[in-house]
């Protein structure tokens, strides 16, 4: 796996919108506030809208090649998810980010460029994205720069809920898990051999969780999983069948008979943990414990 190099002040990052439309407020806030540490660098069609979408097919394929290409550009920062890649992502040109490889940054829709980067062997960061930034707080804010500027520092989290209890090591995947299954769908999900896969979601039924969970367990798509990190199932009900987004989830997990913990402070929430996607992780599930590069990778240097 490829490592894109840690940013430093004054590097060349490139703002986005592959997917739906943001809020202009928020996104100026982040932006200004990014920009005070970055060169920040901005095609202003990005604010065009289209219904559900930051603008047509056409735009938004244009606006992720070039980002993706664009020499001298150290990070690639997404304005907001909602819903879009998956009508493009198979029209980029994805082996240009391994030709030159950046940091790519965002979730929820932007899960798609994290498959596409661990398809070409390239890791990406799944961490808020620039609009959600407009209205965190000093913390979460550094949190982020720290993720980005330090990404092979080793982390430790403890207290972790043990589901399954067991150990395993491998490279960290995963994401929205509807987007997941979405690739899935379309023929483009890739999970690497030994993966710990660290799932989230956010309005989904009890009953749409476990048909997902289900249907990527049958088809496959989680036998190279050695172990998964349950995150934030936000706003997600329980429904009139009185079952749970967690029990769900867990009794789905249960059938893949590996090691399994929840409570990770990722996904559509306030915190959302930054993720390495592709980087080594440690889980001792019966502890609860999650250490992220427990022993760090060197960067690849150009």
């Amino acid at each position: 796996m490829i490592v894109p190099e840690p940013l430093r002040p004054g590097d060349r990052v490139r703002l986005i919108a592959p997917s739906g439309p943001f809020d202009r407020t928020l996104l100026l806030r982040g932006a200004g506030w990014l920009g005070e540490r970055y060169r920040l660098e901005i095609d202003w069609r990005l604010f065009e809208r289209s219904g559900y979408l930051a603008g047509s097919d056409e735009r938004r394929r244009e606006e992720l090649d070039r980002a993706l290409s664009e020499s001298g550009v150290r990070a690639v920062v997404a304005a907001r998810g909602g819903y879009g890649l998956t009508r493009i992502a198979h029209r980029v040109d994805w082996a240009a980010l391994r030709r030159s490889p950046r940091w790519l940054v965002g979730f929820s829709d932007i899960t798609v460029a994290h498959v596409e980067a661990a398809r070409v062997g390239v890791a990406s960061l799944h961490a808020h994205n620039l609009a959600a930034l407009g209205r965190g707080d000093a913390p979460i804010r550094a949190r982020w720069l720290a993720a980005l500027e330090e990404p092979t520092a080793p982390q430790r989290f403890e207290g972790l809920e043990s589901w399954n209890p067991g150990r395993a090591r491998g490279p960290l995947s995963g994401g929205n898990l509807a987007m997941l299954f979405t690739c899935a769908a379309a023929g483009r999900l890739f999970v690497p051999e030994g993966a710990i896969l660290a799932l989230e979601d956010v309005t989904e039924s009890s009953y749409r969780l476990d048909r997902m969970l289900t249907a990527l367990a049958v088809s496959g798509a989680f036998d190279r999983v050695a172990a998964v990190v349950v995150g934030e199932l936000t706003d997600c009900p329980t429904g009139p069948w009185g079952v749970t987004a967690r029990d769900a989830v867990r009794q789905c997990l249960a059938g893949l008979h590996v090691p399994v913990v929840a409570g990770f402070p990722f996904g559509h929430c306030r915190w959302n943990e930054p993720l390495h996607f592709g980087l080594e992780a440690e889980l001792d599930a019966g502890a609860g414990v999650l250490e992220l590069n427990p022993r760090a990778a060197r960067p690849r240097r150009r």
